[in-house]
């Protein structure tokens, strides 16, 4: 019988590959909505099904260890004793897989006290004793002994399991210079280091082939280890116990008594039902349709929807105008309460085409500004009839451009998204209709304009309104709270202030540009002078030569490229071992940064002189709102540079000067309030400088006491446990003993035992709930708090302790930039609100409206919250943000 004419018996390593696919795919792109991780399962079902395709199995079988523990683990209690803990992503991944292959029909085996391996030793000599052609799937280079004329080795290169090799007896050949059979006993001697089986010292791949070549055997290059001369002989005699047991512990059985018959393996075609169900648990999109293509399956011969047209049928949309779009929208808003679907196709910032959707209608426009026949619509988008879109902000503006009044957007599932998942990847609506709604958004063709594509909006507005249900469904009532109270209010009020923008004078920019360039300039020819000739100061690697070769200086935490180089680092070093090389380049780099960000700021002016930053309002886990194109709270408040920086934006024309508006200490205020510790309170409500106030307490002294030495560690140190520092954190940052700064915050928790109790009872109660709350319901999930991984864990510690306190900090700014909008609007002020730093306003006011807008401003900001403690806010004035910084 010819090989085509025989069955393939494929049998597959399940642990093996599976931990392969977990490491060559990311964890955080590959998790269902309730935190379960996916990627082992991904990536090994891929692998399976382009198996099936290529090769065509006729029979299947997937081995799995039970354990870690063995027959040889019982012989020799150290094997594969180095492995550490099993990653905390990984665990509950197998069982999953294992439902997924029963789904397929394909079978599982499993032995007590037997490994993987064995069990596909066992499986490759029954097939080619009964004439199948082998395919032995393993990542487990023990299993290269299995391979001969029938039985071929696919095994997976370092970039994972979508790259597999194939051993047959030529191929290991060429790379080892060896047969198959032989391969055991070239490991047993060189050893193996993944399964904690120490080789004999001095013998590698080569010298070990060689010796097989000359003696045939182990046992005949241990009968003649008197024979080999020089070290690498006497490392043999001396160690050739350890050549022995490897060759017994690596010998894997061929006649382990399996559950099943090799007829028993026979494919059988997939439980259609099971797979779509536990592909839906699992939140694979594109998989299935991969998986019935390799069955030679397809939606027509199925009778079932594909993945990737859609669960449901995708309405065409309909071309209505003047009074059938009239009569549409009618009869939509009244059967449709909870809204519409609403999406622009945007081009150049202006809406080209506009999407309506209902839950099985859709309705295009192909937008042209001053036509009659788009009244209804027009009315429709002005009324307060509920509508639901996608990343709202950018198609809001693009109304705004043009002049179209809009009212009533309820829902945006975007922003909603990230309430359920701040620290996820979904960033477009076709990452949400995948994990939320488990279908694949059709793709137009990529070289085509989106307006070349009259369905884009339609569709988009269809898949948005279908998402809502199951994100209401998904949120929990407080954070529907907050997205409804606090998220939907501030994106319209994020509109606003990113279409006004804020003057930023070109002139200063670019006089400051060239004198930081020439100061930058300098700074580099004296560097090079010190070190005799010049250096990329930009790169890490010939920086490294400099710092650590030619100037000998103490070595950096170690990275991938050596030692690292970074600022922290360099810092550090600076200040334990100073060197005016370091120095004039710790300077050059901050010139360098200070000049990018200018160049940056300065090419973000626009033709009306202003700049218009993009505020991201789901860009952080903990709520802060952050600001990109250009970023705008980056800029430095601390240095002359920074200052300059600032002093460039101005209030524009036909406004007097600019109102800056800051909270003070607002996360301490929120941790007073949180703890209810007696003494901040107190602290707060006395309106001493809290610092000196706290210093007071610790050092024992009276508040005119605390120097400035003193003030600065409590200062650091207050801040520093809303973040989880530690001793070794605290002392590192004030430069002194661990002793000192143990006793300081030993000190600091016998004044405030009940922000100690807080700290940790917020991780505590993570731990319990998997997530933390802010005052306003906005929650955080925490799953790594559970994880086994000390570093995963310990970092979930230290976000969890500061999450309930900078996310209050970032609901109480919304609501008061939210208000302060609402109270202008209501006075008809001519004043506004132009940005959002950190805990931060500015404004640009009318001449005549600085005593209204200081009150409004100051009152809403605050009474954003109701604290145990006052919310204090500071103002100041100013024709340019630094002069009226306060």
């Amino acid at each position: 019988m010819s090989d085509n004419e025989k069955p393939t018996l494929l049998v597959i390593d399940g642990h093996s590959l599976a931990f392969r696919a977990f490491y060559a795919l990311p964890v955080d792109s590959f998790s269902t909505k309730d935190g379960q991780h996916t990627n082992a399962i991904h990536g090994f079902l891929a692998m399976l099904i382009n198996l099936i395709r290529d090769h065509k199995p006729t029979h299947i079988a997937v081995a799995f260890d039970i354990s870690r523990f063995s027959f040889r683990t019982r012989e020799y209690p150290e094997y594969k004793g180095t492995r550490g803990e099993t990653p905390s992503e990984f665990i509950g991944q197998v069982p999953l897989l294992q439902d997924a292959l029963a789904a397929m029909n394909i079978t599982t085996i499993s032995i007590e006290d037997y490994e993987a391996d064995d069990i596909l030793a066992t499986l490759s000599v029954q097939g080619r004793e009964q004439g199948y052609r082998v395919l032995v799937v393993s990542g487990d280079r023990d299993t290269i002994q299995l391979v001969n004329d029938d039985v071929t080795l696919l095994y997976p290169s370092r970039m994972g399991v979508s790259d597999l090799t194939r051993y047959d007896a030529p191929k290991v050949m060429e790379r080892y210079g060896i047969q198959p059979h032989q391969y055991p006993e070239v490991a047993a001697l060189v050893g193996e280091t993944s399964d904690n089986l120490p080789g004999v010292p001095k013998v590698g791949e080569k010298t070990a082939v060689k010796w097989l070549n000359q003696y045939g055997t182990l046992d005949g290059i241990l009968e003649n280890a008197d024979k080999i001369t020089g070290k690498v002989g006497e490392s043999l005699r001396e160690h050739k116990e350890n050549a022995v047991r490897n060759r017994k512990l690596n010998h894997l059985l061929t006649d382990v008594e399996l559950p099943v018959t090799l007829d028993s393996l026979e494919k059988r075609p997939i439980d259609e039902e099971a797979v779509r169900d536990i592909f839906a648990r699992l939140e694979f999109r594109t998989m299935l349709d991969r998986l019935l293509k390799a069955e030679g399956l397809d939606e027509e011969s199925t009778g079932i929807p594909s993945v990737r047209s859609g669960a449901e049928k995708i309405p065409v949309p309909q071309q209505l105008l003047d009074e059938e779009l009239g009569a549409w929208l009618t009869r939509a808003v009244a059967a449709n309460p909870d809204g519409l679907g609403l999406a622009f196709d945007l081009f150049d910032g202006k809406p080209v085409g506009i999407g309506i959707a209902t839950l099985t209608e859709s309705v295009a426009l192909a937008w042209q500004p001053g036509r009659a026949d788009y009244a209804p619509f027009e009315a429709w988008l002005a009324s307060d009839a509920p509508k639901v879109l996608t990343d709202s902000k950018r198609q809001l503006k693009a109304l705004k451009s043009v002049g179209l009044p809009f009212a009533g957007i309820a829902f945006d599932t975007h922003i909603a998204g990230w309430l359920l998942r701040p620290s996820g990847t979904e960033k477009t609506i076709a990452d949400l209709v995948s994990r939320y709604l488990d279908e694949s958004v059709p793709k137009s063709d990529p070289n085509q304009l989106a307006l070349d594509d009259p369905a884009t909006a339609p569709l988009e507005a269809w898949y948005t309104i279908r998402l809502v249900a199951p994100l209401i469904e998904a949120l929990d009532e407080g954070s529907l709270a907050v997205l409804r109270e606090i998220e939907m209010p501030t994106l319209l009020t994020l509109v606003d202030i990113e279409l006004r923008g804020v003057t930023v004078n070109h002139a200063q920019l670019t006089e400051l540009s060239a004198e930081l360039a020439a100061t930058a300039s300098d700074l580099a020819s004296r560097a090079y002078a010190i070190i005799g000739h010049e250096v990329n100061l930009g790169s890490p690697k010939q920086l490294q030569e400099v710092l650590f070769n030619e100037l000998d200086m103490p070595k950096t935490r170690a990275n991938k490229t050596g030692y690292s180089t970074d600022a922290g680092a360099l810092a550090d070093l600076q200040a334990s071992n100073p060197h005016p090389f370091l120095g004039l380049l710790l300077e050059h780099r901050d010139a360098t940064k200070l000049r990018q960000i200018v160049e940056t700021v300065d090419k973000a002016i626009a033709a009306d002189g202003r700049v218009h930053t993009s505020y991201v309002q789901t860009g952080t886990t903990t709520g802060r709102i952050s600001s990109t194109d250009p970023n705008l709270q980056n800029i430095p408040v601390r240095t002359e540079e920074g200052r300059r920086i600032r002093a460039s934006f101005e209030a524009g024309s036909g406004y007097e000067t600019l109102l800056t508006a800051d909270y003070s200490q607002i996360e301490m205020r929120i941790m007073a309030h949180l703890s209810g510790d007696e003494g901040l309170i107190e602290a707060f409500r006395s309106g001493e400088d809290l610092h000196r106030f706290v210093g007071a307490r610790i050092f024992s002294v009276d508040p005119a006491e605390v120097t400035n030495e003193m003030r600065t560690k409590v200062k650091a140190m207050s801040y520093g446990l809303a973040y989880g520092l530690s001793a070794f954190g605290l002392s590192k940052q004030l430069r002194i003993d661990s002793s000192e700064a143990k006793q300081l915050m030993s000190d600091y928790f016998a004044r405030f035992g009940a922000v100690r109790d807080y700290l940790r009872n917020v991780v505590e109660q993570a731990v319990d709930d998997g997530y933390t709350t802010t005052i306003f319901g906005r929650r955080r999930p925490f799953p790594d708090l559970k994880s086994p991984n000390r570093v995963l864990r310990d970092n979930a510690q230290r976000a969890a302790l500061n999450a309930p306190i900078q996310g209050s900090a970032a609901d109480i700014m919304k609501i008061a930039m939210v208000n302060i909008e609402a109270d202008v609007a209501a006075q008809n002020l001519g004043s506004r609100m132009l940005m959002q730093v950190h805990d931060e306003l500015i404004f640009e006011v009318v001449e005549g409206e600085w005593d209204a807008l200081e009150r409004i401003v100051h009152a809403r900001m605050a009474d954003a919250a109701e604290l145990t403690v006052p919310l204090e806010v500071q103002v100041g004035r100013g024709h340019n943000w630094d002069a009226a910084a306060h």
